[in-house]
């Protein structure tokens, strides 16, 4: 019983209304960019279903004539742009929506005519830094739709037909197939890696903000309680020091879950929201040959889960568990390293300096896994890296995903010989009467020696 009240004590301490107000605030913003995605990602798919075509003709010929009147016969939308002189900047001031056109020279269709390869110009607008302001078609449907028209004038003059021009220009069919071990599928590579991506974009995040979130809970925690002199009263009590540090970890640890469990809904709203749009049906015929290539890449992405799930990609309950055991473990180690660095705290300023150790052994093994396979690195540069404990929880989705259990085995292993060596060092601090008198002065000393030699001076 002493020991459930002294697990209350620490829960009622770290799950308080600022803490519920935060995870309140957490999924409302989860749900509210998950909606601007779904947004942003819907006026893309819109763009590339849209049949409409954006010219600024400056040539009066009647080969331009008879282009322009054979888009609008095909059902196509032609947007005639005007611009002031050669100022192409002009015309977006004009159509504040307009995000690329095809500018025809004055001489395009005395190309055209003779047989020659005409000029056009492609004019396209920035919309901003953000990775979605620019993902446009822009002028690409209209430059598309103006050279099979070109093409087709072409063709005509010199006695090509239609369907052989097609095959000319397009003289292979090519079916893409991605092979992952011992299973293959037909699908384009491009979208199964677009795929593990924002698979494996949400559990580094989550592991990052809760090992920050736990680690500079119990620090503040524990150096708060030393520096109070509550601590001392606390074990002075008839409980024992491991109840208490059992309590506090646990206490730590249910939080930490809480606050997992609550990032992965809002993370998984939130890429559902982004991805949503796009695999919604596009199946419906695009008027224009210019979106072919658009209407290819939506429809890998929409195809993109049965193709994982047929190259045994997708992780099952059982995989998420083991997943979640890991997590578990490395929130156990990152609680007990925070003990220890809590205990050496002896003011407040320095609380924040002892949270860097854990910051420096997460962000090593994140950054590098976001760009690179940690198996692939030089033997030595492997070595070190997987040394880092936190490592082995960064590379448990990819290993689980491609089939290589004895790494994720082997990596677990090693997480709980860590956190038994840590939990050990931290156990036999907190017994000891180090704990109230441990301290790191960090240069402290050095300069209350510069103050006394200044004194006697």
């Amino acid at each position: 019983m002493k020991f459930i009240n002294l697990l209350k004590k620490e829960l009622s301490e770290l799950i308080n209304k600022q803490m519920i107000f935060s995870l309140i605030f957490t999924v409302a913003i989860f749900f509210i960019m998950g909606n601007v995605m779904e947004s942003a990602t819907s006026e893309i798919v819109e763009e590339a279903k849209s049949n409409k075509l954006s010219i600024c003709s400056m040539d009066d010929s009647a080969v331009t004539e008879e282009m322009i009147e054979s888009f609008k016969e095909s059902g196509s939308k032609v947007d005639l742009v005007t611009v002031e002189g050669d100022n192409y900047a002009s015309a977006f001031k004009k159509q504040k929506k307009l995000k690329g056109f095809v500018v025809i020279p004055k001489g395009f269709g005395e190309a055209v005519e003779k047989g020659e390869k005409p000029e056009v110009y492609s004019v396209s607008k920035v919309q901003g830094a953000a990775a979605f302001s620019n993902m446009t078609s822009g002028p690409e449907n209209t430059l598309s739709a103006v050279t099979l028209f070109v093409s087709q004038k072409l063709a005509d003059q010199k006695g090509v037909s239609k369907e052989q021009l097609k095959t000319i220009e397009d003289p292979l069919t090519v079916t893409e197939h991605t092979v992952v071990a011992d299973k293959s599928a037909q699908v384009s590579m491009g979208s199964i890696v677009t795929k593990l991506m924002m698979q494996n974009m949400i559990l580094p995040i989550i592991v990052v903000l809760l090992i920050m979130m736990t680690s500079q809970s119990l620090i503040s925690s524990i150096s708060n309680e030393k520096i109070d002199k509550t601590l001392e009263t606390l074990l002075s009590t008839p409980v024992s020091r491991g109840s208490v540090i059992t309590a506090k970890m646990l206490a730590a640890a249910i939080v930490a879950l809480l606050n997992a469990g609550v990032m992965m809904a809002g993370f998984t709203s939130y890429t559902a929201g982004m991805m949503g749009s796009m695999a919604s049906d596009i199946a419906t015929t695009i008027p224009q040959d210019a979106a072919e290539s658009a209407k290819g890449a939506l429809s890998g992405i929409m195809s993109s889960g049965d193709a994982l799930k047929q190259l045994g990609l997708q992780l099952g309950a059982a995989d998420y568990l083991l997943i979640g055991i890991q997590l578990f473990v490395t929130i156990m180690i990152c609680l007990a390293l925070s003990i220890i660095l809590g205990a050496l705290v002896n003011d407040s300023k320095s609380a924040q300096t002892m949270l860097l150790p854990i910051v420096m052994m997460v962000m090593i093994p994140w950054m590098i896994t976001m760009f690179t396979d940690v198996s692939s690195l030089p033997t030595v540069a492997k070595y070190v890296i997987y040394a880092i404990p936190f490592t082995h929880t960064f590379t448990a989705m990819p290993n689980l995903m491609f089939g290589n259990n004895t790494e994720f085995w082997l990596g677990l292993g090693y997480q709980i010989i860590v956190f038994a060596v840590v939990m050990f060092f931290a156990l036999k601090l907190f017994k000891s009467d180090k704990i109230l008198t441990i301290s790191l002065n960090l240069g402290q000393k050095s300069k209350f020696k510069k103050s006394r030699k200044t004194t006697e001076d």
